[in-house]
């Protein structure tokens, strides 16, 4: 087995609060993975560490069989909530500014993508709608000849049209080398496409392991072990 991310005993500290507690995980090439929770579960935090983007406060972590660098931040292609794209761009230029970031941008992906979308390349950015902004998004990040791609809440608050497009691209561009990190808290919308799922609250992962054996285990749906272990509908 190839794992493109290995933690051990992971810890991140702010202060005096403790936001991820002795992560223990490692993520398999060609596996799609779930990381699910509340807000405030870590997620986010977790895969700010894995993209470099944070430092871990202690414990270990591998990527493609390296220590977090400069050098490894090149295996992660990472979305995060926030939109990163400046309004004032139009479609076509995002695409030239993500180029001039990522030397593994492919331009050609992304354009075909965009058509895929549905997304007007001489559009302003500021022009477009939540769901489409959503969508610019997600084809940037899928674009790049990555390792490992991370993406944060991609479905969150997002219409039907947007969900749908954005769960299909996941799956059509899937790379079977490499590695997907959702994080989401609408199990329901994405369940079907996770092979293995990670349930995080207050920075310890309480519950771990295949979407499908532990559907047939516990004879429920990801949906309601998500409202079993957190309490609510």
């Amino acid at each position: 087995m190839n794992y493109l991310i290995n933690c051990i005993n992971l810890q991140k500290n702010y202060m005096s609060k403790k936001a991820l507690i002795d992560i223990n995980l490692k993520f398999q090439e060609g596996k799609i993975y779930g990381l699910l929770g509340p807000n405030g579960s870590g997620k986010t935090t977790l895969m700010k560490i894995f993209a470099d983007l944070h430092k871990q406060t202690s414990g270990e972590l591998v990527i493609c069989d390296e220590k977090p660098s400069h050098k490894t931040r090149a295996y992660v292609a990472y979305m995060p909530t926030e939109n990163f794209i400046y309004g004032w761009m139009k479609v076509k230029e995002s695409l030239g500014f993500y180029a001039d970031m990522y030397a593994d941008f492919d331009k050609e992906k992304a354009i075909e993508l965009l058509k895929f979308m549905e997304i007007d390349m001489n559009q302003k950015v500021s022009s477009l709608s939540t769901g489409q902004r959503a969508r610019l998004k997600i084809t940037l990040t899928i674009s790049r000849k990555a390792k490992i791609y991370m993406l944060d809440e991609p479905l969150n608050g997002l219409d039907p049209i947007s969900r749908s497009k954005i769960k299909e691209c996941i799956i059509d561009q899937f790379d079977a080398e490499g590695v997907m990190i959702i994080s989401t808290h609408l199990v329901n919308e994405i369940e079907q496409i996770l092979d293995e799922v990670v349930f995080l609250d207050h920075g310890e992962v309480i519950l771990a392991g295949e979407t499908e054996k532990m559907r047939l285990e516990k004879g429920k749906s990801l949906e309601e072990i998500y409202k079993e272990v957190y309490g609510h509908a």
